[in-house]
């Protein structure tokens, strides 16, 4: 490589590194004039680097933000880190894969080939679990603009697309009136995003799936920050898919007694609260969605249950142990049983 582009190569790097660069201190880490930096740095702004001058005795150079976006440079480790980074974007899934694969592609074909293998021998693989469900995707235009909403702390006027759309772009913006809300925090959980917002038609916290939101122009007018309740934007977030208002629970929350030691009943226990009473007896404390989907879930241990409270929960486990009763009958004879009639608990509120 020609000494010059070797030079310019390592000025790039430095510019890089940090915000402001004195003239004479890049001299001096380049081995060269103030003059030859000058001259280096025209041939960079000619490749399209915008690069910003401040004038004075201990004037300098910084790397500014252009209209396009210039080539970059990479040193080994985070030629590689950004690799891995987009190829487990790609894998687990953020409703941006596509766009994250393509990019992966880009860096990954302009890589020597010392780090293109270095990539290549981390796969990474995405492993689902059984309630997982499909992602929908998000544009990287509606993620930009609800984080400029978020940053820039303006009201942000949206079109909600209905649960049952496939996608925010069928919804009728003419025959759907606009949602107000003020953005606080972009989020991402499950493989989806959601937006945490004040709404301002309802009053109170909403979080709002962004492959449901179409942004709407020009955003509000500017908005003092609220607090998030309890100052925790994950553990807010965490109790919205509780079934919680706040940041109280579960709308289904029974307590039961197990003949099972606490520390096994804690291993399968996520969001329960587990009390030792013995060598082999424990509280449990648990939540749901439903009545019966919370017996269900206590069901699953295998061992006695003495049901403490309250009493939708024993209901729920006599209205089990009746479906469970007849599915049993009908595959021990072979004939259909009537199927009995239940009250069936309401549906969770969508997300």
């Amino acid at each position: 490589m020609p000494k010059t582009s070797a030079r310019l190569l390592s000025l790039l790097s430095l510019l890089q590194a940090r915000r402001d660069w004195p003239g004479q201190l890049l001299a001096e880490r380049l081995d060269v004039s103030p003059r030859t930096v000058r001259r280096d740095v025209d041939r960079l702004r000619e490749l399209g680097y915008p690069i910003v001058a401040a004038k004075g005795p201990d004037g300098g150079y910084r790397l500014g933000a252009g209209s396009d976006l210039p080539p970059l440079l990479f040193d080994d480790d985070q030629a590689v880190a950004l690799a891995v980074a987009l190829q487990t974007a790609t894998a687990t899934g953020a409703g941006i894969e596509e766009a994250a694969a393509r990019a992966l592609s880009t860096v990954r074909q302009v890589m020597p080939a010392r780090l293109r293998h270095r990539v290549d021998a981390l796969q990474v693989t995405a492993v689902e679990g059984a309630d997982t469900r499909p992602n929908p995707q998000v544009g990287p235009r509606v993620l930009m603009t609800l984080g400029a909403a978020v940053r820039a702390r303006e009201v942000l006027r949206f079109t909600y697309a209905p649960v049952s759309a496939p996608d925010a772009s069928d919804a009728d913006p003419a025959a759907t009136p606009p949602r107000r809300a003020e953005p606080h925090h972009l989020v991402s959980r499950g493989g989806r995003w959601y937006l945490v917002a004040w709404d301002l038609d309802r009053d109170d916290w909403r979080t709002f799936r962004v492959d449901r939101i179409t942004p709407r122009t020009p955003t509000g007018p500017r908005f003092t920050p609220r607090d998030v309740p309890g100052g925790d934007v994950a553990a807010f977030v965490a109790s919205r898919f509780q079934g919680s208002d706040g940041l109280g629970g579960w709308p289904c929350r029974g307590e039961v007694i197990l003949d099972l030691p606490a520390s096994v009943v804690s291993t399968y226990t996520r969001d329960g609260v587990v009390e030792e009473l013995g060598p082999d007896r424990c509280r449990l404390v648990l939540g749901a969605w439903s009545w019966p989907g919370l017996a269900a879930t206590i069901g699953r241990f295998d061992a006695d249950i003495e049901v403490i409270g309250p009493p939708e929960l024993k209901g729920a486990f006599a209205h089990l142990a009746r479906r469970f009763a007849d599915a049993a009958a009908e595959a021990a004879t072979g004939d259909t049983v009537p199927p009995r009639t239940a009250e069936r608990p309401a549906p969770p509120p969508s997300r």
